[in-house]
């Protein structure tokens, strides 16, 4: 495991003041990528700010408690859950996943609970799962209803991709995986341990987890729009089932300020089992670069400034949430792109630049 000096000392840089306009100035390009809205909320010690741009839905402007899909940001949640079980000795990192599901391919007979949640289990791709390569792809199928067994049966009986532990690839089947074993574990389903376990207790009243057949966001929100064939398609009603565990859940910048900073003051996880989620496994990715993803967590540097949280992507929206390891820079945006393809990180770096950079002369 590598070692958090280097992480504990880039979070303790002294960090640059907040500036408004290159803040207001990253969300409101909404041409680079195209997208209908974009919000940015900044916390911590370090100064606070809060800003939109476009409108929820065409009409209104962004409101701050309007919900949004999270993507994979659900992933902070379903590890802190895990992270939480274990605490409770329910539940062992270093468990085999054929000891909760006997009947998995034998292709997983090695790969352990921990090797799931910090992505080093090499399972090998899913086999059968719908083409959803176009926009228009991606509607015939908005409303498909996926059960975790489902899903898990796309695993083929093959060859892991690199034997487990020994290299680190990002996959959303990990985390549905240790999803279905906190559910196994607890007899109840993700929304309701998620509730009972983080957003009650924290006050997090606009985050959850959807149910299977649900397919609107409740209350108040923003809508997600798609470019198909030429037009803007309103994407907001979707069906999120085949993503349960690993990016299905909905939530508000608010409310993800607020969970970056209980989970990083302790709140939700105590030492040591916090600690691993800031603890990159010693391997490198499938590419060759560094490992990046702890349990839960991603890391990356920007400006000097080192930060830990998750992004996610859902069909019409991004979001993320980030925060220094002393909770001096706290950040949650969400944007609305058309199209899902790599320009969305423009938003998503700008962003990151606005909250790290040093103020000019």
């Amino acid at each position: 495991m590598k070692s958090l000096l280097i992480a504990a000392l880039v979070a303790a840089t002294p960090l640059p003041p907040l500036q408004p306009e290159p803040l207001h100035a990253a969300i409101s390009d909404l041409q680079n990528p195209v997208a209908t809205s974009a919000q940015l909320r900044v916390t911590g010690g370090a100064g606070r700010w809060y800003g939109t741009a476009g409108t929820a839905n065409g009409r209104r402007e962004v409101g701050p408690d309007d919900r949004f899909r999270i993507g994979s940001v659900s992933k902070v949640f379903v590890a802190t859950v895990a992270l939480q079980l274990v605490a409770e000795r329910r539940l062992s990192l270093d468990t085999k996943v054929r000891h909760h599901f006997p009947d998995v391919p034998e292709t997983l007979g090695a790969v352990t609970v921990g090797q799931l949640l910090d992505h080093t289990s090499g399972i090998p791709n899913e086999v059968g799962y719908p083409d959803l390569s176009t926009s228009a792809k991606v509607l015939e199928h908005r409303y498909d209803r996926w059960t975790a067994q489902q899903l898990r049966d796309l695993i083929p009986e093959a060859q892991p991709k690199f034997t487990p532990g020994t290299k680190q690839e990002y996959r959303g089947i990990n985390y549905l995986l240790a999803t279905m074993i906190i559910e196994k574990v607890t007899g109840r389903d993700l929304s309701v341990e998620v509730r009972d376990r983080v957003t009650r207790p924290l006050g997090l009243d606009k985050t959850y987890v959807p149910q299977r057949n649900e397919t609107a966001i409740r209350g108040r929100h923003v809508h997600g729009y798609l470019e198909v064939d030429g037009q803007r398609v309103d994407v907001t009603d979707f069906n999120t089932s085949r993503a349960h565990g690993e990016g299905d859940m909905i939530s508000t910048t608010g409310d993800l300020t607020r969970f970056a900073q209980a989970l990083f003051d302790g709140e939700l996880v105590a030492q040591p089992l916090l600690e691993k989620m800031f603890t990159l496994p010693d391997v490198s990715m499938v590419d060759g670069r560094p490992a990046a993803y702890a349990i839960g967590l991603q890391t990356f540097t920007v400006n000097g400034v080192q930060v830990w949280g998750k992004t996610g992507e859902w069909y019409g929206y991004n979001a993320g949430v980030f925060s220094t390891r002393d909770g001096q820079r706290r950040i949650a945006y969400s944007f609305t792109p058309t199209v899902r393809d790599a320009n969305q990180q423009q938003m998503t770096l700008r962003i990151a630049n606005a909250v790290t950079a040093a103020v000019r002369p």
